[in-house]
C-alpha cells in the first residue's frame, strides 16, 4: 500500500505532541517494519528542516533527522502540475490541495493525516493516523 503522510504527522514525532504522538509513533514502527509503502513530499522535507532546524537550532542535528525519515519513508517529488492542479481545487487549503494533487500523482492509495476534515473534498482516501494504524494493526493481526 502505497501512503502518502501529511506533514503534521512527522511533525507530532518530532516535537512530541500531545496527544497526537502516540499514534504517530506507531505509524513510525509500521513504517520501520514495512507494513506499508511511506512516502513524504519534498515540499514536506523542507517544511519539517524549517520547524526541526527552529527547535533545535542545530544544522547537522536538523540535517541528521531528515536522514533518519528517509530510511523509513520515500520522498515523492512536489511538481509544478500539482502546484496548478490545486489552484482550482475543491480542497480550500492550498497546502493541503498541493498534497492531494501529489497523492493522485503518484497514485497513492491514501493521504494519513490528523486534519481529516481540511481533506474533506480530496479524490483520493484519507485517514487519521489512529484509523489508519487499527487499519494496517487490523490487516496484519498486529
Amino acid at each position: 500500500m502505497k501512503v502518502l503522510i501529511d506533514t503534521c504527522v512527522i511533525i507530532d514525532v518530532l516535537q512530541s505532541r500531545e496527544p497526537f504522538c502516540e499514534s504517530a509513533q506507531k505509524l513510525f514502527m509500521l513504517a520501520a517494519n514495512r507494513q506499508f509503502d511511506g512516502y513524504i513530499t519534498a515540499k514536506s522535507v523542507t517544511d519539517i528542516y524549517y520547524l526541526s532546524h527552529r527547535s533545535t537550532h542545530n544544522d547537522k542535528e536538523s540535517r541528521e533527522i531528515l536522514s533518519k525519515l528517509f530510511e523509513l519513508f520515500e520522498v515523492a517529488d512536489t511538481a509544478g502540475i500539482d502546484c496548478r492542479r490545486a489552484i482550482p481545487s475543491p480542497i480550500s487549503d492550498f497546502e493541503d490541495a498541493v498534497m492531494t494533487e501529489t497523492a493522485i500523482r503518484i497514485n497513492a492509495d491514501c493521504i494519513v493525516t490528523r486534519n481529516e476534515c481540511d481533506y474533506s473534498k480530496a479524490a483520493v482516501t484519507v485517514f487519521t493516523t489512529d484509523d489508519f494504524v487499527k487499519k494496517i494493526e487490523e490487516e496484519n493481526q498486529i
